[in-house]
């Protein structure tokens, strides 16, 4: 760490991730701090540092050398199981203090002697005693899966036998009847069923007649809005989609598809035409969030459409600590990997790693928002090119999460947030010349600087018109704009879909 890290760690206040001890206090206190942080998402103390105000006051070289040692010991033999941790000194002009780095775990839950378990709660730390909490952090640990859970009262009588055929047919090449087995030991080799014969989470939400008799909240709300904001009260349509996991995807893509544009790209005048979003994207995070779903606190997953954006919410944070720049190179922890499992032999799921790259991968604009106070991971695809409402969108959320988590004034924020939406402004406007030089060389032709700000606009402005662009362009006049317009048609690289009220622009390096 370096020594301006340090200080803006000091005037930012403590944070889940950032404590502040003036000094070594006792080992017990200071092993509920290290058995917090490896509970939640690791963190530092910084030793020198006073409590609350940040004055950085600094430490002696014996304290550091005391300080240094007894920390080694809390973690050897006050926490268990063992936490690693790493120190280090950090010199800011002539004070010297010292930094302990306490990693996330990958054991949870962590305890201290006494058998207290504590987790990170904003800057404060809380006791956990209830036992859904302590079942949450040992399925962190990936030593519980929820979905391997009997569903009590259950039996075989409630899977749809329909749907186990099908499986062994697709999967084995074979019927059940020539596998020389009793039927409920091969399920139970599957994982549909336990040891008492009554059917497992996975195996009701994958093969169950009734599923939402037994996970009630595990279903698809999808609405599609008029307008894009989703406290408004119109809505195109809204439904409540049920049944087993296949079915939910198979019903859920069937809705967006329906909400979608679709639009002509060299096609027969009678064709469907090609959906504004490709197809490969809305299947890879629907599956994902179907999958993924945090059965420790089932909820809908929800379908939202808007006319700039569709919105994929699942119930469930990222887990086993990945961040969403892991998850966009592929990086992938399973959560419920029976599921994943089955989810790979009946539909045409991937994982989560490869389905994520593989979605980026079709030149669409995709956020991705890990929401961990409220346990939900957002996918937000963007049906528009507008870099300002995309950059407004992001910075609001960049400013948002700023206040939260680094405390820092509103004014501050706002500052930060200016900032922000100027520069994803100017990357959107990059991304975008480039995607239409990209276009014109590999069809080796050219255009005038007019075809190319007619292109340019209408990229950041689909919905806009002709007389908009006239408008707002410095020496365009109606007949350039016109002849320019028809002959971007006629390149095949802009085209307009719709009539002029509802109507919007394409431009194909889409």
């Amino acid at each position: 760490m370096t020594s301006e890290e340090f200080v803006e760690l000091c005037q930012c206040g403590e944070t889940t991730t950032v404590q502040y001890k003036e000094s070594f206090t006792t080992q017990t206190k200071i092993a509920q701090e290290m058995v917090a942080f490896a509970n939640t998402h690791g963190g530092v103390i910084l030793f020198g540092v006073r409590d609350k105000t940040g004055e950085m006051l600094g430490l002696t070289f014996k304290q550091l050398q005391n300080i240094g040692l007894d920390l080694g010991n809390t973690a050897n033999e006050q926490v268990k199981p063992n936490v690693y941790i790493e120190t280090e000194v950090v010199k800011v002009d002539d004070k010297r203090f010292l930094v302990c780095h306490v990693a996330e775990g990958r054991n949870k839950p962590y305890k201290t002697n006494n058998g207290e378990i504590w987790v990170k709660q904003g800057q404060d730390k809380r006791r956990v005693t209830e036992n859904s909490e302590i079942l949450v952090l040992f399925q962190d640990s990936g030593s519980y899966h929820a979905e391997e859970i009997a569903v009590r009262d259950s039996s075989i009588n409630e899977i749809e036998m329909t749907y186990i055929r099908d499986y062994f047919l697709k999967v084995y090449g074979k019927s059940i009847e020539d596998f020389d087995q009793p039927l409920e030991s091969m399920l139970r080799s599957l994982g549909v069923m336990s040891a008492k014969n009554e059917l497992t989470r996975a195996g009701v939400l994958y093969f169950g007649k009734h599923p939402q008799k037994y996970e009630r909240a595990f279903k698809i709300k999808a609405v599609a809005f008029v307008g894009n904001s989703i406290g408004g009260s119109e809505y195109i349509d809204s439904r409540d989609i049920e049944g087993t996991i296949p079915w939910m995807f198979r019903e859920g893509m069937a809705f967006l598809k329906s909400m979608l544009h679709h639009r002509q790209e060299g096609q027969n005048f009678n064709s469907v035409g090609v959906l504004e979003i490709p197809e490969v994207v809305l299947e890879e995070l629907l599956q994902n969030a179907l999958v993924h779903i945090d059965l420790l606190h089932p909820a809908a997953v929800r379908l939202l459409v808007f006319e700039n954006r569709i919105e994929i919410i699942n119930p469930g944070k990222l887990y086993g600590g990945l961040k969403v720049e892991d998850i966009r190179l592929g990086a992938s922890k399973q959560r419920n990997p029976l599921m994943a499992d089955l989810a790979a032999r009946t539909m045409i799921f991937r994982g989560l790693g490869s389905g994520i790259v593989r979605a980026l991968r079709e030149n669409v604009v995709i956020d991705f928002i890990n929401e961990d106070d409220a346990n939900q991971f957002r996918a937000i695809i963007w049906r528009t090119n507008d870099a300002k409402l995309i950059a407004q969108f992001r910075a609001d959320l960049y400013a948002e999460d700023t206040i939260h988590k680094k405390g820092i004034t509103t004014d501050d924020a706002k500052q930060k947030r200016d900032e922000y939406i100027q520069k994803t402004i100017q990357m959107s406007l990059d991304s975008i010349q480039k995607g239409i030089q990209k276009v014109i060389t590999e069809r080796n032709q050219t255009i005038t600087e007019l075809q190319r700000s007619i292109l340019l606009y209408f990229a950041k402005h689909p919905t806009a018109s002709r007389k908009d662009y006239i408008n707002n362009t410095e020496g365009a006049t109606e007949g350039g704009t016109i002849s320019a317009i028809g002959r971007l048609q006629e390149l095949r690289l802009l085209n307009r879909q719709g009539g002029k009220k509802n109507g919007y622009w394409i431009v194909t390096f889409e």
